[in-house]
C-alpha cells in the first residue's frame, strides 16, 4: 500500500508542474539567467558584439529613398572596424589564419575571437608572434585610423609595431616601410619623422651625386665657341682637395654602389688617395656622359626624374571616408607628392631604387688600378672595363700622385752631434774673409786660437752644397714626374703610349656605315645604320669609341647640341682608318 501511495503522489506533483508550465495557466514572467556551460558549448559561444558586426550589410539602402549601393570590401572593413575599435576579448586562438587581403569577413568566429584577444595584448605593449595575416590586419586598422587618437599617434603606433614584429617576420618590411611613409604624406606630418628612412637616405645620396656632377663639372662652352679639350695631366677636382666635399661624395657613392670602397684593404691604408681618385673618376665620368650620351650619369644609372600617378597605401586594405584636399608634400628636394581632386601623383626619380652595378664596376676599377701604384703586393684581379674608363682612371691617378708627391712636407733631420763641426767650419770661413786690420782686433784673436786648438774637423761645405744643388734642380723642373722608384709599377702603367693604327679593333658593317654617315653629315644614313645595328644610338657610339680607342688614344665621337659628331681633331684619323680598313 505504501508503494502505491508514493507513486500516486509523484504523479499528482508531476501533473501540477506540467500544468504550471503551460502558458495558458502561467502568470509569471521568466528572464534570462546565467547557466553553467561545458567547454564545447563555450567554444561555440559568440558575444553579441560580433553578431552586430556581422549584421553590417554589404548592401546599403539610400536613406533618401534612391537606389542603394554595394559597399567595397575596404569600406565594409572600415565600418566594421569602427564598431570594434574598443572591443577586447579573452579567447586565445592557436590555429593559423592565412589571407592575401585579411579582413574581418575573411575570418571564422573562432579566428575573430583569437584576433581581438591578440590585439588586446598588443595594445598593452605585449607583442607576440601570431599569424602574419593578423599582423597585417592590425596595420590595416592603424592606417585607416582605427584605434588611434590622432595622425601622430597613428604614425608612432605603426612604427612601434613594425620595429618589434619585423623580428618575427622580416617580409613585413617592404610593406610597412611604404605604408609608414604614405601615412606621413597622407596626413601631412613633419618630413623629419622620415629622415632615417631608407627612401630619404637613398634620395640624399642621389642628390649628392647630382650635385657633384653639376657643380664640379665645368660649364659647357658657348655655342659659338669650340669646347676646350682637357689635358690628361690636368686634375679634375680642386687641389689641394676639399676634404669635406670629397667625403660626402664618397659616402654617397658607397651608398649607391654595389662595390663599397670602405670595405677595401686599400681604403684602410690609403684612404685619402682612394677617396680622391674615386671622386675624380666619378666626376670625369659625369663629364663623359654629358658629352657622349643623351642622358646624364645619374639618369642613366638610376632613372629620370618625372611625375607619375601614385596609389596611397598600395597592397593594403585602406578606405578614406572623405576625399583628400588638394595639397603638396615635399619629402625631400627630389621627392614630392601632389594631390589634386583626390588623385595623387609622385615626382621623383623613377627607375632603379637598388645599388648600381655599373657604378660598382667603376669603383672596383679605381681600387684595382690604384693598388698597382700604391699596394702592388695585394692586387685585385683585373676585370674587363671599357678602355675610356681605364684611361680616365689612369689619368686621375697620374694627376693626383704627381701633385701629392710635389706637395709632400719637407722632412729635415738635424744632427746635433755635428753642431761643433759646423761652428768650426763657419769660424774658418769667417777668418778667411777677414782683412789684416780686422785680424789685429782682440776678440777675433781668441776665436782664432780656439779654432787652432780644436781637433781637425770634418768638412761640411759639401754637406751644405748637396741640398742646395738638389733644390736648384727641383726649381728647374717644370713639372713633377712619377718614377718607378717612387710608385712601383705605376709609371709604365699610367703612361701608356697610343697603339699603332693597325691594332684598332675591326668595326662591324653597321658601325662602319654609321661612321661614314657622320663624316658625310647624312642624317638619313645615320638613322639607317643605327637601325641596322639593332642597338640604341648610345650603345652604338660606345662600341665605336671602344673599337677606335687604340687608334687615337681617346674617344672619337661625342654628343653635341646637334647630336653625335666626330671630334674635329680626329676626323683625319677616322678617314684614314676607313680608307685603309
Amino acid at each position: 500500500m505504501a508503494d502505491q501511495d508514493i507513486k500516486m503522489l509523484i504523479e499528482r506533483i508531476m501533473a501540477e508542474a506540467r500544468t504550471h508550465q503551460s502558458a495558458r495557466f502561467s502568470n509569471e514572467i521568466y528572464a534570462d539567467e546565467p547557466i553553467l556551460k561545458t567547454g564545447r558549448q563555450m567554444q561555440n559561444f559568440l558575444p553579441d558584439q560580433y553578431r552586430k558586426m556581422r549584421e553590417i550589410s554589404r548592401w546599403q539602402e539610400d536613406p533618401k529613398g534612391g537606389a542603394g549601393r554595394w559597399l567595397s570590401e575596404a569600406e565594409l572593413f572600415y565600418r566594421q572596424g569602427l564598431l570594434m575599435a574598443d572591443f577586447e576579448d579573452d579567447c586565445p586562438y592557436n590555429g593559423t589564419f592565412k589571407s592575401y587581403f585579411p579582413t574581418y569577413n575573411a575570418m571564422s568566429d573562432r579566428q575573430l575571437r583569437g584576433y581581438f584577444t591578440w590585439r588586446a595584448q598588443v595594445r598593452r605593449g605585449n607583442i607576440e608572434e601570431t599569424s602574419t595575416s593578423f599582423a597585417f590586419l592590425y596595420l590595416y586598422e592603424l592606417i585607416c585610423g582605427i584605434g588611434v587618437d590622432d595622425p601622430l599617434d597613428g604614425f608612432n603606433k605603426i612604427k612601434a609595431f613594425w620595429d618589434v614584429y619585423r623580428a618575427f617576420e622580416p617580409g613585413i618590411d617592404r610593406f610597412a616601410r611604404v605604408w609608414l611613409q604614405d601615412y606621413a604624406v597622407f596626413h601631412g606630418l613633419d618630413p623629419k619623422l622620415l629622415r632615417d628612412s631608407k627612401t630619404v637616405m637613398f634620395d640624399n645620396a642621389l642628390i649628392e651625386l647630382r650635385r657633384a656632377a653639376r657643380d664640379l663639372v665645368p660649364a659647357p662652352a658657348p655655342s659659338d665657341q669650340a669646347p676646350k679639350r682637357r689635358k690628361a695631366s690636368e686634375p679634375t677636382l680642386p687641389l689641394p682637395p676639399d676634404e669635406a666635399c670629397e667625403e660626402r661624395l664618397m659616402a654617397a657613392i658607397n651608398a649607391l654602389s654595389t662595390y663599397n670602397l670602405s670595405n677595401s684593404r686599400l681604403d684602410r691604408s690609403h684612404h685619402r688617395d682612394l677617396r680622391h681618385v674615386a671622386c675624380a673618376a666619378y666626376v670625369r665620368m659625369a663629364r663623359y656622359y654629358d658629352t657622349h650620351r643623351k642622358t646624364s650619369i645619374v639618369a642613366s644609372l638610376f632613372g629620370e626624374e618625372t611625375a607619375m600617378p601614385y596609389t596611397m597605401f598600395a597592397s593594403a586594405v585602406f578606405f578614406a571616408p572623405e576625399r583628400h584636399e588638394d595639397c603638396e608634400y615635399r619629402l625631400d628636394p627630389i621627392h614630392v607628392y601632389r594631390c589634386q581632386n583626390g588623385f595623387w601623383e609622385c615626382m621623383r626619380i623613377h627607375g632603379s631604387r637598388q645599388k648600381s652595378s655599373k657604378l660598382g664596376e667603376m669603383m672596383r676599377a679605381c681600387d684595382q688600378r690604384l693598388r698597382l701604384a700604391l699596394d702592388p703586393a695585394h692586387p685585385l684581379k683585373e676585370e674587363k672595363v671599357p678602355k675610356y674608363l681605364a684611361k680616365i682612371i689612369d689619368d686621375e691617378i697620374v694627376a693626383w700622385l704627381s701633385w701629392d708627391a710635389a706637395h709632400q712636407p719637407v722632412k729635415i733631420d738635424i744632427d746635433l752631434s755635428q753642431l761643433g763641426y759646423i761652428r768650426s767650419a763657419a769660424a774658418q770661413t769667417r777668418e778667411a774673409l777677414l782683412i789684416d786690420e780686422e785680424r789685429e782686433d782682440g776678440p777675433l784673436a781668441d776665436a782664432e786660437v780656439a779654432v787652432a786648438e780644436r781637433p781637425e774637423a770634418e768638412p761640411v761645405a759639401d754637406t751644405i752644397a748637396e741640398p742646395v744643388a738638389t733644390t736648384m734642380q727641383q726649381d728647374e723642373a717644370s713639372e713633377p714626374t712619377i718614377s718607378t722608384e717612387q710608385f712601383g709599377v705605376v709609371a709604365p702603367l699610367l703612361a701608356p703610349t697610343p697603339a699603332p693604327a693597325d691594332t684598332a679593333s675591326a668595326l662591324d658593317p653597321a658601325a662602319d656605315a654609321y661612321l661614314r654617315a657622320l663624316l658625310e653629315q647624312n642624317a638619313a644614313q645615320t638613322a639607317s645604320a643605327v637601325e641596322q645595328s639593332g642597338k640604341s644610338e648610345d650603345m652604338l657610339v660606345d662600341s665605336i669609341n671602344e673599337a677606335l680607342f687604340d687608334l687615337v688614344g681617346d674617344t672619337v665621337i661625342e654628343f653635341g647640341s646637334a647630336g653625335p659628331q666626330i671630334i674635329e681633331d680626329y676626323e683625319a684619323d677616322v678617314r684614314g682608318y676607313l680608307d685603309h680598313e
